[in-house]
């Protein structure tokens, strides 16, 4: 009886196990063969995938993706599984480049556990719109800034009583106080960023350097914190590009500050 038992056992475990085996689908494959290295997708013209399967029905449908550096970027659709799309339409926000993959799934597997999934080779794709538009963009970027003078800067408003030019944009600048030294205090600003802050003016001359926009007309201008005891706030200003020195004077108050226009040649 205990031998007929455990011939009764095997024999079971040998058919459940043959009939698991026979109820398990065949593993699925996706292998696209177009897209490959050496392709080249235009966004104004459609593209087309070819691909091959095993263990996957003709009924049964490919999602296929467009990615690069391990990001989608467009979904390219669902096709029955007859190895061919055409006619598909690239977004016109994909960009030149040469990084791209074309990713197929198999939808709705039978064996849930295994889904057939294929990335092609790096391809190349074309957008000749976005580059010239891009390259439009950067050039008007990287163009010459119009010259607009400010009129005023905190409430202040600003004069401007002469115009400098330099043919080296990087430039020395000295400044003293003009006349008696009477406790001004003083700031001096170029395109509105702080090159002076809050100076003590003396006959000391301070000495700082700054580097000009060649692209545009800077300003210079002379920012009073205070009127000393014999107002407006004078300075005495020396600049020099190593070959060219200028001079000049400027005064302010509490509701106006002097400037200057400076160019590179």
């Amino acid at each position: 009886m205990k031998q007929s038992f455990q011939s009764s056992i095997t024999g079971d475990s040998s058919e459940e196990t043959s009939e698991i085996q026979q109820s398990t689908p065949p593993k699925s494959t996706i292998e696209i063969s177009d897209p490959a290295q050496g392709t080249v997708w235009t966004v104004s013209e459609t593209a087309k995938i070819q691909w091959e399967t095993e263990n996957i029905d003709t009924s049964k449908s490919i999602r296929f993706f467009l990615a690069k550096d391990d990001m989608v970027v467009q979904e390219l659709g669902s096709f029955k599984n007859n190895s061919l799309a055409e006619g598909i339409a690239l977004a016109n926000n994909v960009g030149s480049g040469d990084q791209y993959q074309v990713v197929g799934i198999e939808l709705f597997p039978d064996n849930k556990f295994q889904v057939a999934k294929y990335a092609t080779s790096y391809f190349s794709i074309r957008n000749p719109i976005a580059d010239a538009r891009k390259k439009a963009a950067l050039a008007k970027r990287n163009s010459p800034k119009e010259d607009i003078s400010r009129n005023e800067f905190e409430g202040r408003k600003i004069s401007y009583v002469k115009e400098l030019s330099f043919t080296n944009e990087n430039i020395s600048v000295s400044l003293w106080d003009h006349g008696r030294q009477d406790g001004d205090i003083v700031s001096i600003y170029l395109n509105g960023k702080t090159v002076v802050s809050k100076h003590l003016l003396t006959y000391r001359r301070k000495k700082v350097s700054f580097k000009l926009d060649p692209d545009k007309t800077n300003e210079l201008f002379l920012y009073a914190h205070n009127l000393g005891t014999a107002p407006p706030n004078t300075v005495s200003i020396e600049l020099t590009d190593g070959s060219t020195s200028e001079k000049i004077i400027l005064n302010s108050d509490l509701k106006s500050c002097e400037a200057v226009q400076i160019k590179v040649k």
